[in-house]
């Protein structure tokens, strides 16, 4: 089963990112291009959790970050969104990003919302002297979409708003959600991405889902946002547009029997379908971006891109070797690693980037996004 869109107009004109190399979206550009890997020792004194290290964001507290006001019961996954879409509208400018108003859509990918919040009430209430004395105000964190409904009311926005759950393809997912907003006329911009929390329930969580030895991956976290507009608007508000988005194809790998090897088969059929949507040529490809997803589904992503390829070598993006295994997060931190690529005056205008991923539940989906003449630095 494929599902393909082919674009010509939306662009990505702006993004943000929270990520384990730093609170701004420099740091996590400038990680990048050094290499530099963010994982780090966990204090056994303050984690209970059976891995040894983890790719935390720094200096990350909700409320030294975002003040005391409505931050009481605020969880880390929907503060980590707040601080991501706030950064994007006002970081280093005079006022708030012009042309985002209160009509902005929010399409925000995550895997569960905050385990950590729905496992912390479930226990209040099975611990509590009664099953009802828990903290009401909490209740909202239990909820998937409460990081995206939190964002749009603290930064004002009465578009649609969306939550998307689709595994490490969340942020792909969100994409195609994105540009189905504007087809349909929902929304003219919108703010997409995703976020995920490290916290010591997802931990335990991936640790017992985890197949037998893979044991490698080290768990990472954060938040990756972008502004989708059309061309003609982001011009009309004086930006340029980093990349276009050239297609989206997914497809599912769910047959129990078939293994990696399924996931490989139907990853190399998502891109050349991709690339015959898009008439690109496998040799015009100037970069990859893909998931290093962990394990079996991971080898059978590398060996369908080799496939596909058949001997081509684009430039490798690796965003987990720095800042760990984001899951849900993963995808929109491989396409904010293209758009810093992007914005640098040294990439060619026209040049095409691949962005792929699979998950172990059988999602997998490519996006092609094609630089803009107009990005500098």
């Amino acid at each position: 089963m494929v599902f393909a869109t082919a674009t010509s107009g939306p662009v990505i004109s702006a993004w943000a990112a929270i990520s384990p190399l730093g609170l701004h979206g420099a740091d996590f550009a400038t990680g990048l291009r050094s290499g530099r890997r963010a994982g780090k020792p966990l204090d056994p004194e303050e984690w209970s959790v059976p891995f040894h290290e983890a790719c935390l964001v720094p200096d990350f507290h909700v409320k030294q970050i975002l003040g005391r006001k409505g931050t009481r019961s605020m969880d880390r996954a929907t503060g980590l969104a707040v601080t991501a879409i706030g950064q994007l509208l006002t970081d280093e400018r005079p006022e708030r990003l012009p042309g985002v108003g209160e009509d902005t859509g929010v399409a925000l990918g995550t895997s569960t919302g905050s385990a950590q919040s729905i496992m912390d009430f479930t226990r209040d209430s099975l611990v509590g002297e009664r099953p009802f004395f828990v903290d009401p105000a909490r209740f909202p964190n239990t909820v998937m979409n409460c990081a995206a409904g939190q964002t749009a009311i603290w930064h004002g926005f009465k578009g649609p708003n969306t939550t998307i759950a689709g595994g490490r393809a969340t942020g792909l997912l969100t994409l195609q959600y994105a540009l189905r907003l504007q087809r349909a006329g929902r929304a003219t911009t919108v703010l997409c991405g995703a976020v995920e929390e490290f916290s010591s329930a997802r931990a335990w969580l991936e640790w017992h889902s985890r197949a037998d030895g893979d044991t490698a991956a080290v768990l990472g976290e954060g938040a990756a946002v972008w502004l989708l507009e059309p061309d003609a608007a982001a011009r009309e508000h004086g930006r340029v547009g980093l990349v276009e988005v050239a297609g989206l194809e997914f497809g599912f790998a769910g047959d129990p029997d078939g293994g990696a090897g399924r996931a490989r088969t139907v990853l190399a059929d998502v891109v050349r379908r991709l690339l015959d949507r898009t008439g690109v040529e496998p040799g015009e490809i100037w970069a990859v971006a893909d998931s290093q997803a962990p394990g079996a589904e991971g080898e059978a992503e590398r060996a369908a891109l080799a496939e596909v390829l058949a001997g081509h070598e684009p430039l490798r993006i690796s965003a987990a070797d720095s800042i760990g295994d984001t899951y849900a997060a993963s995808a929109a931190f491989q396409i904010t690693a293209v758009l810093a690529l992007a914005e640098r005056s040294d990439t060619a205008p026209g040049s095409l980037a691949l962005v792929t991923s699979v998950d172990r539940d059988g999602v997998v989906g490519a996006a092609l996004l094609r630089a803009r003449p107009q990005a500098t630095t």
